[in-house]
């Protein structure tokens, strides 16, 4: 759901009682449409997210930080020069706009108190932060908007700041209930009343309009023409309570989950359109409510946005192997038949006195062939009978090096294509921008990336992920190819367990024994984290190898996360499952 206007007026309360004369004390913008403000103040410090992503904009209290880039955007390097130290004097809210401007009062370079203002427009894909002076004139926007891109409302620095055009309905907070049914019944009347209400009130959303529907008609649909005295009546006392509830925001948070308790909607009433057991009233803030509804698909979105390049350039790679390994199968199966050059080369070699000069064919029996079935040669015409038994020769041998060759070609391909799968599947596991930032220097080495300019100071590497069986047995898990290779062949002791998922691109996952043997539930616990931590991960059952460190070992010149074992057992396991977090 889009956050509508209504619940934005809830917001808007929480932060005046949270934020209202706070200090601004640090500003981040992890990515370019989003924000986070530190607000200091007596009783500690407050942090601001706002977020002008199209599937998720909303400005709420956070508790939450999303990683930063290392060097921050421009524009965040001028809110920091010109918002800290500023106090938060106001937040304003024109009507029931899904829009809110957050007024600082602040000092300029003369030290004169100026006055700076956000203007956070939540507005699904036209979403924007407008950064303004006290004049309202655009200082700088996350989003600028020129001719080219719309025609009646310009978002450029150094032009005065616009509203966004308004919309011909009726706002609530200073209409009644009784103008909104006459607005309603004006509408056409085969119109179903939820969309009438949407079509008169400003500042609710879809959800809370069918909701007055399903009130109104106590369970059934209601049209615009059915609207008898009974009804109306109902829908009164409908729309009274819902204004009184907005007007002095005294709703409260409301999830609606799904059968399986996913979250689908948020409101600030109790829902009942669903039936019982779909709306659940959070027993946090409303913005503790939007930090729930919107923390999975945000993590999600980010490292979607952030993996796309390197997904792309994975899956390019991948696919210009398949097809090279199909051209070169298929040259390969061809040279299946290099006996025949050589079983030719033979038969003209035994039948040189026969062959006139000029022929271009030879008729001769196959002394290869136990029925002595009699062959046809063709032969080159420009060739002498000797040179012709030379060129079959040269085919053979020709025939003979390319199988060679294509054999060690086609097994280095299948060998980076298994790479290539094993790095996508870190980068679907991969949950973290410093993990992005290992598997994107992996590949920089591995030459897939071209290094660009001065090589930077490394970032120090994640750990594996660690996990502990219920007997107390430690058990590592590798994220990505780098950190397989330090696990397996250094971190690990040589009677430690190893496992991985068979012929599947996956995580190494080591037992630390400390010289102890593990019990049979934490082999299983390891071999489903293996699982769970690979390709495999979706799958019902999948098969796990595991034997000792010291089975294991990696080629020489292999690639990352490559390596070799034997004396391997075999487990099939159900793949182990992040648990669901609220």
């Amino acid at each position: 759901m889009a956050l509508d206007g209504a619940f934005l007026r809830h917001i808007k309360k929480e932060l005046e009682e949270a934020l209202i004369n706070t200090k601004v004390d640090k500003i981040y913008q992890p990515t370019r449409d989003e924000l986070v403000i530190f607000m200091r103040s007596r009783e500690g410090m407050k942090k601001l997210y706002i977020s002008a992503r199209a599937g998720s904009s909303r400005i709420c209290l956070t508790e939450s930080i999303p990683e930063n880039p290392k060097t921050p955007p421009m524009l965040c390097m001028l809110l920091r020069k010109r918002l800290s130290g500023a106090r938060l004097r106001d937040i304003r809210q024109p009507g029931l706009e899904r829009l809110l401007f957050l007024d600082f009062e602040g000092t300029n370079e003369l030290g004169d108190t100026v006055t700076l203002t956000l203007a956070v427009e939540i507005m699904g894909q036209y979403s924007n932060v407008v950064f303004l002076d006290g004049e309202r004139i655009i200082i700088d926007a996350f989003r600028r908007v020129d001719a080219s891109m719309s025609s009646q409302r310009l978002v450029l620095p150094g032009m005065r700041y616009e509203l966004p055009p308004a919309q011909d309905k009726l706002c609530i907070l200073d209409r009644d209930a009784d103008d909104i049914i006459s607005a309603v019944s004006a509408a056409p009347k085969n119109m179903e009343l939820s969309k009438a209400l949407l079509g008169v009130i400003q500042g609710v959303s879809p959800i809370l309009c069918r909701e007055l529907e399903h009130l109104t008609g106590r369970g059934r649909d209601v049209f615009s023409k059915e609207l008898d005295e009974e009804l109306v009546t109902r829908l009164r006392f409908f729309l009274k309570r819902m204004i009184k509830s907005v007007r002095e925001c005294s709703g409260e948070p409301y999830m609606i989950t799904d059968q399986t308790k996913k979250p689908i909607d948020f409101t600030f009433e109790d829902i009942q359109q669903y039936g019982s057991g779909r709306s659940a009233k959070c027993s946090g803030s409303f913005c503790e409510l939007l930090e729930r509804y919107y923390a999975r698909r945000d993590a999600m979105e980010t490292m979607r946005r952030r993996s796309e390049d390197l997904n792309k350039l994975l899956n390019t790679a991948a696919a210009r192997l398949i097809r090279k390994i199909y051209i070169q199968k298929d040259e390969l199966a061809a040279c299946a038949d290099r006996e025949n050059y050589r079983i030719c080369g033979d038969i003209i070699q035994a039948n040189l006195y026969r062959i006139e000069k000029g022929a271009s064919r030879l008729k001769a029996e196959n002394f290869y062939d136990e029925s002595l079935a009699e062959i046809t040669i063709e032969l080159d015409p420009a060739l002498s009978p000797a040179a012709n038994s030379q060129r079959y020769y040269k085919l053979y041998q020709k025939a003979k090096n390319a199988e060679q060759i294509l054999k060690v070609q086609i097994e280095k391909a299948e060998n980076e294509l298994d790479y290539i799968s094993s790095v996508l599947d870190s980068l679907a596991r991969a949950e973290s921008l410093r993990e992005l930032a290992e598997i994107r220097a992996e590949l920089t080495e591995q030459g897939y990336i071209k290094a660009k300019g001065k090589k930077q100071k490394a970032e120090a590497s994640l750990p594996p992920l660690e996990f502990t069986s219920e007997s107390g047995f430690r058990i590592l898990v590798g994220r990505n190819n780098r950190q397989n290779d330090r696990l397996t062949m250094k971190q690990a002791d040589k009677n430690d367990l190893w496992f991985h998922t068979k012929d599947i691109p996956g995580s190494h996952t080591v037992i630390l024994c400390d010289g102890r043997t593990p019990d049979e539930e934490t082999v299983l616990f390891a071999a489903s984290l293996a699982a769970g931590h690979s390709k495999a991960k979706d799958a019902g059952k999948a098969p796990v190898d595991y034997t000792k460190i010291r089975y294991v070992s990696k080629p020489q010149g292999a690639k990352p996360g490559m390596v070799i074992y034997t004396n391997q057992k075999t487990l099939f396991v159900a793949p182990w499952k992040k648990p669901e977090t609220n």
